[in-house]
């Protein structure tokens, strides 16, 4: 018989407890058991099958997960550490130069207010704080400087001593930033998903370059993905501690950037859906507020008592129009994000699975889309609503699109999977690969750029063409010229154009710079006290606003009328423009006078 052939019991006797009638004499076997297993895609949070999912457990980690962890931690850190110097000792970001000199002077008062608080950037500047008295002491301690005067003075004199370790620590934020993703998109759907957006965010444009400044960007997005881990737990747990730890991670976020709060939207959104479904969370809820808002005070207690400043700092940082910088409203805005910076750096194939992602996790996983949505959702309504729009707001979404992007990779191996090989598997780090290739070439583009500054070629041409004695006029920190042998010029609000040198001899502080400026969005020839414009003759001229106040000289006729009248009768000698890939930077316009 077939059945005895292949040992198993004729269907007839199987689980009477008779033997086979062919073979009395025989024992009988116990029945084979048949087990039949149905494989199905993993999407656990389905909320027609599942009443009340749970976010996704992390899978176990092996060696082969952890060893490419490590690739991609060392790829984010050498893309960050990669030319991280560019510019030095000239200062082409405007806002490094505040940061710098509000942590030296913190030092040298010996004080912790930081006296400004216009991001508030508390965070930032203690740690900068931290880093200027470790680069001190050490070189006090070698006998490289005399004393901490003796430092100082030498920093004037050549910022790079101090800003390239203070980038240095910006870059590692950065790397803290892709690690915390991976750790985030695991929770969220499985090893390849967090595998996936840390790759994604590792080559990210963007994210690199912000990495390489001195900002409070990428630092409050270290702390925005900390808020939205711990909420994650909050959803699945409804833990005391968790609560407390998302009211902690939030107002550290706001001791450094004013827009973290919004990211409290996630926290706030769990802890009802809970109470919603009648866990007493009400409580923990409240120690969530009140853990956010004593970490804020605690971090930065001078926002209270040194609230005058606070409020004058919040009302100047809050214009309805920035040259460059002017949005467009809600929509225009966010078209512009979407089409700008953000295919730039995703490429128009990862954008888009960034947002097929964000549409199925909203749908499939309950817990992640109530942790995750509300606060990135309103950050982005945040960011369109804006006067002004700026590439480096997205930094603290970067990190999210490329999850969701990695979660909709997932989605579509999962899908395939019953159908073809079960090599599928290998679908997502193949195409995840493939699609890193534009991200990577926008990366490299964007690195070639910043070390080619339209900036720095003004400056070697300046050292090419102008004889030694000569006056010159620059509307940058350009201190890669103050040590040459010219008269260096530089605007400066109400005092007209002052000497460089002699300003950076004195150690000008920041103070002094924020009354001299009166309030103006700028530091240009366009926002000197017009009384004071002759003052600012020079033989040549670096302008680096020059094209820009012309073109948009209907919205701001007065300073476009000191541009016009400086540079009547001048000779137009050179214009340096930025080109993709080539050169980074602003327009710069070089005049020369007669002599």
């Amino acid at each position: 018989m077939m059945c005895q052939r292949i040992g198993i019991p004729p269907i007839s006797t199987i689980g009477l407890g008779r033997t086979d009638v062919s073979s009395p004499s025989r024992v009988p076997r116990p029945p084979a058991r048949i087990t039949v297993r149905i494989a199905t895609p993993r999407h656990h949070f389905s909320t027609m099958t599942y009443p009340s999912p749970s976010a996704r457990k992390p899978d176990g980690d092996s060696w082969p997960q952890r060893g490419v962890l490590l690739l991609i931690l060392l790829l984010a850190a050498g893309l960050r550490v990669r030319g991280i110097g560019f510019g030095l000792p000239a200062l082409n970001d405007p806002d490094e130069p505040l940061f710098m000199m509000k942590a030296v002077e913190m030092l040298q008062n010996h004080s912790l207010n930081p006296g400004w608080f216009g991001h508030p950037a508390t965070i930032t500047l203690y740690c900068l704080a931290l880093v200027s008295l470790a680069v001190g002491g050490i070189g006090v301690a070698t006998g490289r400087y005399m004393d901490s005067d003796a430092f100082v003075s030498a920093v004037y004199a050549d910022p790079t001593i101090l800003f390239l370790p203070a980038r240095l620590f910006f870059a590692a934020c950065g790397v803290a930033c892709v690690y915390l993703t991976w750790r985030l998109g695991r929770r969220i759907g499985g090893a390849q998903t967090g595998l996936i957006a840390a790759a994604f965010l590792a080559v990210n444009a963007i994210h690199i370059e912000y990495s390489q400044v001195i900002r409070t960007d990428v630092q409050v997005s270290l702390f925005m993905l900390l808020c939205l881990s711990a909420t994650i737990a909050i959803a699945e747990n409804g833990r005391l501690r968790d609560y407390l730890w998302a009211g902690i991670f939030v107002g550290l976020g706001c001791a450094t950037k004013w827009p973290a709060a919004v990211i409290a939207l996630s926290p706030v959104a769990a802890g009802l859906w809970r109470i919603y479904r009648g866990s007493s969370d009400a409580g923990k809820l409240a120690g969530f507020v009140g853990s956010a808002i004593a970490t804020l005070f605690v971090a930065s207690p001078f926002l209270l008592l040194d609230y005058p400043t606070v409020i004058q700092n919040l009302t100047r940082e809050a214009r309805p129009m920035h040259l460059g910088a002017t949005g467009g409203g809600f929509l225009a805005n966010l078209a512009w994000y979407a089409r700008g910076p953000l295919t730039a750096s995703f490429g128009a194939a990862g954008l888009a699975l960034a947002g097929l992602g964000t549409v199925v996790l909203a749908l499939r996983n309950r817990v992640a889309a109530i942790a995750l949505l509300p606060g990135v959702a309103g950050l982005c309504l945040l960011l369109c609503m804006q006067a002004l729009r700026w590439e480096r707001w997205l930094i603290p979404l970067l990190p999210f699109a490329a999850i969701a992007a990695g979660y909709a990779l997932r989605m579509f191996a999962e899908m395939l999977r019953p159908r073809i090989d079960p090599a599928v598997r290998f679908l997502p780090p193949a195409a995840a690969l493939l699609l890193m290739g534009p991200m990577l070439a926008a990366a490299q583009s964007r690195a070639v750029a910043r070390a080619n500054d339209t900036r720095q070629i003004a400056s070697a041409w300046i050292r090419s063409h102008v004889p030694p004695g000569s006056s010159i006029l620059v509307e940058h920190a350009a201190l890669d010229l103050v040590s040459g042998p010219w008269k260096i010029l530089f605007p400066l609000g109400s005092a007209g154009c002052v000497d460089a040198r002699a300003m950076l001899t004195r150690r000008v502080g920041y103070g002094e710079v924020e009354k001299l400026r009166t309030g103006a969005p700028i530091v240009d020839l366009g926002n000197v006290d017009a009384g004071r414009i002759d003052g600012c003759r020079a033989r040549f001229a670096i302008l680096v606003h020059y094209d820009r106040y012309r073109d948009a000289r209907a919205q701001y006729p007065s300073q476009w009328l000191r541009y016009a009248r400086l540079t009547q009768g001048s000779i137009l000698r050179s214009v340096i423009t930025p080109a993709n890939g080539l050169r980074a930077g602003p327009t710069v316009t070089i005049f020369e006078r007669a002599p």
